[in-house]
């Protein structure tokens, strides 16, 4: 049975809604849209939403209710992450959406969220008989998920997403030598547990969900002379041309970031630190083989609600 849906994904960065009919194998995206919010901006480290971001998050979900409304979609489903659950006043958003534009917003942790950014890696068909981690950088959170096509081995959802490490590290343009060497060790300290089971576990490949790893693709792509096609559902990156791309992201200035079309303005400064999580990864595990996944959280939800 075709069914019509609208999936809300509310990011720390960007609020994403994706409305789409048919089943989950084979769906028709009719809306497929995001709007840079930047939820977190000013105070994503001392767990409240400032003022002007909470306005663009209200102006923003009036915007999809519009959008619901107009396609006639009655199966809704808003999920809401690490910035809404971390703050003080999440609470007073949720109310006053659902006050406003009729949307209940379910608030998820970080365990629900790597299932849901699993199913959503698994429904694109990325994921293999072998061990693979997903990566999925949020602003917020970063969710590791170790698995592969039949099930889940171990997942965790970290408090260490981009916003939050841009705010800590991230002070000057380019971010210096010793920010890098914090951010290392910060990083080495509060993945203790990915480290360890990844120990336990050889991992046959890294699959990054969407988000940064969509902009690496798309600059490696252009390097290329070519357009990265974002249609498609799986990604196969060189590893040596990634570590390239995340060296010069890394070394490379604010100006020139926002200067770069192949960068989304949301992710001309966080893009730094994503490009550090990344690399840090890659060589604290020993992994060799790295792909991307366009679908993530939202697909998942998807998948779930038309099954």
């Amino acid at each position: 049975m075709s069914k019509r849906i609208a999936v809300m994904d509310l990011g720390t960065n960007t609020f994403h809604l994706l409305i789409a009919e048919g089943n989950a194998s084979d769906y028709k995206a009719l809306v497929h849209e995001h709007d840079s919010v930047k939820l977190g901006e000013g105070g994503i480290n001392k767990g409240i939403i400032e003022r002007a971001p909470y306005e663009r998050g209200i102006a923003t979900m009036q915007k999809f209710r519009n959008r619901i409304d107009k396609f006639e979609v009655k199966d809704v489903k808003a999920i809401a992450t690490s910035a809404l659950r971390n703050a003080a006043n999440g609470r007073q958003f949720i109310d006053e959406v659902a006050h406003k534009t009729g949307i209940n917003i379910e608030l998820i942790d970080g365990e629900q969220e790597a299932d849901y950014i699993y199913r959503g890696v698994k429904l694109a068909g990325g994921m293999s008989g072998q061990t693979t981690l997903i990566m999925d950088i949020g602003g917020g959170s970063v969710e590791f998920i170790l698995g592969n096509e039949h099930a889940i081995l171990w997942k965790k959802s970290f408090e260490i997403g981009a916003a939050r490490l841009m705010d800590k590290f991230h002070r000057t343009d380019p971010i210096s030598e010793d920010s890098i060497h914090s951010l290392n060790s910060y990083l080495e300290e509060h993945l203790t547990a990915l480290i360890g089971v990844a120990a336990k576990y050889p991992i046959n490949a890294l699959i990054g969900s969407s988000g940064a790893f969509e902009t690496f693709a798309e600059l490696l792509e252009r390097d290329k002379g070519k357009r990265f096609d974002l249609s498609i559902k799986n990604y196969d990156f060189k590893l040596d041309d990634l570590i390239k791309v995340t060296e010069n992201l890394i070394a490379s200035t604010h100006e020139q970031r926002k200067a770069n079309t192949g960068i989304i303005p949301v992710r001309v400064d966080m893009i730094v630190v994503a490009s550090l999580i990344t690399r840090f990864i890659i060589n604290r595990l020993g992994i060799h083989n790295v792909c991307m996944s366009t679908y993530s959280l939202k697909e998942g939800v998807l998948a779930e609600m038309m099954d």
